[in-house]
């Protein structure tokens, strides 16, 4: 019986360690204007950036989260700029988010990019197979 649990436990261990080396696709859904917020999700998107580097993430910032991708505003601008420099993350605005605040995309940190429209960015992105992360307090 010993024997048993064992190689059951030794199976399910291998499983998981092949699963982490597994790259994966995760879309970060950013929409607050909560600084608190903004820092998270760039903890969850280095960490995660870090350990699975043969993986994708995208940060998707729209309505309230416009802060978050300007130079002159965002709280965690080192970081944006850092993680956009990797090749494995992507930080995206909303052009209507931009449009509709009157912001050009010039005010952009640099690295960040713009999609026509953020929720069909997201929704592209699922339709791909992306995993989904929502971003809140």
């Amino acid at each position: 019986m010993k024997r048993f649990v064992f190689l059951c436990l030794t199976f399910f261990l291998s499983l998981t360690l092949l699963a982490q080396d597994k790259p994966v696709k995760i879309v970060f859904d950013v929409t607050s204007g909560d600084q608190d917020v903004h820092s998270t999700a760039i903890r969850h998107v280095k960490a995660m950036s870090e350990a699975y580097p043969q993986s994708q993430f995208e940060v998707v910032m729209y309505g309230g989260s416009v802060d978050m991708a300007l130079k002159d505003k965002s709280s965690v601008k080192g970081a944006v700029w850092e993680l956009a420099k990797k090749g494995n993350v992507t930080f995206v605005v909303c052009e209507g988010t931009l449009k509709r605040h009157n912001i050009d995309a010039s005010a952009l940190i640099d690295g960040v990019k713009t999609v026509p429209d953020g929720i069909v960015e997201i929704y592209n992105k699922q339709q791909e197979g992306w995993g989904y992360i929502k971003e809140v307090k």
